[in-house]
């Protein structure tokens, strides 16, 4: 199993509420999985917590054979070297050009400047931004900004690609093209699991859909369709 959810459960001490109950959960390596549910139903927390951003409040989450709730702060490092994560709200240097903003993730995991300067424009490229590396990012449209969070996010060539809501400010045709982006990535092995609540994509393409309600897993099902 690439990656196993172990009664996984998260509260938060502040009010006692419990964001997730006890969710168990197999992903296999390759996969392209969504998690949907209604705002507040536990996408974001679970995706934080398969990224270690959060940490649960009891169970376990396993990759590989690791369980990365227990890990070192240098073995986290080297999970996020092999994982890639797209945000709704992009989470850009606003003040840095494009190129500055992808090759950040370079820098972070210590690749060199003569690899770091091939590879952006190479990535940039693939993402349908090439030539636009000094552009500063806030000249970009929304879905060009996003497609700038993407190229960051895989620039590493992750085995995991985590994203949260990544189409919820776009149009429909900008969403569109980003997803045939996703998928793209996903035919040359990544993993994929994305939380979105936009039922027009989710019935498109699909795939796996992983339905979460009050913290709980109410629906796993291939090929899922969502009720409009």
């Amino acid at each position: 199993m690439f990656i196993q959810i172990v009664n996984l459960t998260k509260k938060y001490d502040i009010n006692g509420l419990v964001v997730l109950d006890n969710i168990n959960l197999n992903i296999e390596k390759g996969e392209f999985v969504f998690l949907t549910g209604l705002s507040g139903a536990g996408k974001s927390t679970l995706i934080k917590l398969l990224f270690c951003e959060e940490l649960p409040s009891s169970g376990q989450v396993i990759i590989g054979s690791r369980s990365i709730c227990r890990l070192s702060r240098r073995e986290k490092v080297l999970l996020r070297r092999n994982t890639g994560v797209v945000f709704q709200d992009f989470r850009l240097m606003e003040r840095a050009s494009v190129f500055d903003n992808v090759a950040f993730a370079m820098k972070a995991v210590e690749r060199p400047w003569e690899e770091i300067k091939v590879r952006v424009p190479e990535i940039l490229e693939r993402v349908g931004l090439g030539g636009r590396g000094n552009e500063n990012v806030m000249h970009l449209s929304g879905g060009e900004q996003q497609r700038v969070a993407v190229a960051r996010a895989i620039i590493n060539n992750p085995l995991i690609l985590f994203a949260d809501e990544p189409t919820g400010d776009l149009d429909p045709q900008t969403s569109e093209e980003l997803m045939q982006l996703f998928l793209e990535i996903n035919q040359t092995g990544t993993t994929i699991i994305m939380a979105t609540h936009d039922k027009a994509i989710v019935n498109q393409m699909q795939k796996r859909v992983i339905m979460l309600s009050d913290g709980k897993i109410v629906s796993d099902k291939m090929g899922g369709w969502l009720m409009r």
